[in-house]
């Protein structure tokens, strides 16, 4: 999978997720096996750039692979000084959000809300791609509800204008995260167009990672929800695709370490109180095979300190591995 300049590791990239896909997620799906981590979503209002929260969105320090940042809004010319600012701050790829459904991204009329405006899209991607020398990628859904499923239409927009790499997730704005993903507009889409597709949406295997990929003609696929909690899906996944056999699951042992580096990452990373409290949905999506009366997990979100979260922890894996 290339990106302009960019030859990736492999075809298996990290969906942007707000709230996610943060610089210690971003390493560790790099360093389990993932080809590209776009880093999750920044707003083009200027106002906010400052703001704790968009500097830790910004911050790529010391980051393994090549850099994609994520900018979302639905003026052109603000999402083109996005894309500058983010450039200037080392993303060596900006990726436009036009697949957000989320309510509140949508009422400001960014995310797959601008798949009902394709002028408007037009206008958004022209501006983004020549205000920067960097490639530019976007990403959308098949549609804005079942009915219009113009993402044929979408795909054809961005080739014209100088779009590097095609992500689409197999829904529709109005299908949220509902129902099942479908691939037929995604595979039309990869018909329609000779820049790189890459399909995403359910791919939580590697064997539907193998299917999606035949199926779709799609050159790579993205993961965000089957990666929570389960890193290494990204290495499960590239060696299926290369050997056709599957990894072991990981032993219980590699578990807690891939955790407990996450954890300790993620409060250096934030600092107190906010790394606790992030490392909470984390822990839980890791334990949810393990602790699935979730017994544990509300004695460690009651936690607030990161070393009382680092012993807990220790503990609950010790019992693990009595028992």
């Amino acid at each position: 999978m290339r990106i302009g300049p960019y030859q990736l590791d492999n075809n298996i990239i990290v969906a942007p997720m707000a709230g996610i896909t943060d610089r210690p997620f971003r390493q560790l799906c790099r360093r389990l096996g993932a080809g590209l981590a776009v880093s999750e979503m920044m707003s083009s209002n200027p106002k906010v750039w400052k703001t704790d929260k968009s500097m830790n969105r910004m911050d790529h320090s010391g980051e393994s692979g090549v850099r994609s940042v994520q900018i979302a809004g639905a003026d052109p010319e603000l999402m083109a000084q996005a894309a500058q600012f983010n450039v200037a701050n080392g993303a060596q790829i900006i990726d436009i959000n036009m697949g957000c459904p989320a309510k509140k991204v949508n009422k400001k009329l960014a995310g797959s809300a601008l798949l009902q405006y394709p002028e408007l899209v037009e206008e958004i991607v022209d501006a983004v791609v020549n205000a920067v020398e960097v490639p530019v990628t976007l990403k959308i859904r098949t549609g804005w509800d079942p009915d219009n499923r113009n993402g044929v239409e979408i795909a054809k927009i961005a080739e014209r204008n100088g779009i590097a790499s095609l992500a689409v997730h197999g829904r529709t704005k109005a299908c949220m995260y509902k129902g099942d993903a479908e691939y037929v507009t995604i595979r039309d889409i990869k018909r329609s167009v000779s820049i790189p597709v890459v399909a995403n949406g359910d791919i939580t295997s590697p064997e539907k990672a193998k299917q999606v990929l035949e199926y779709t003609g799609a050159d790579a696929i993205m993961i965000g929800r089957a990666a929570q909690g389960r890193p290494w899906i990204f290495r499960e996944i590239d060696h299926f695709l290369r050997t056709g056999k599957h990894l072991p699951t990981p032993e219980i042992s590699e578990v807690r370490s891939i955790l407990m580096e996450h954890l300790i990452n993620l409060h250096q990373f934030y600092g107190e109180p906010m790394g606790a409290r992030i490392a909470r949905k984390h822990v839980s999506w890791y334990l949810q095979t393990h602790d699935q009366a979730g017994q544990f997990r509300r004695v460690f979100n009651a936690l607030e300190a990161p070393n009382e979260q680092i012993e807990a922890l220790e503990k609950y894996f010790e019992t693990l591995a009595a028992n």
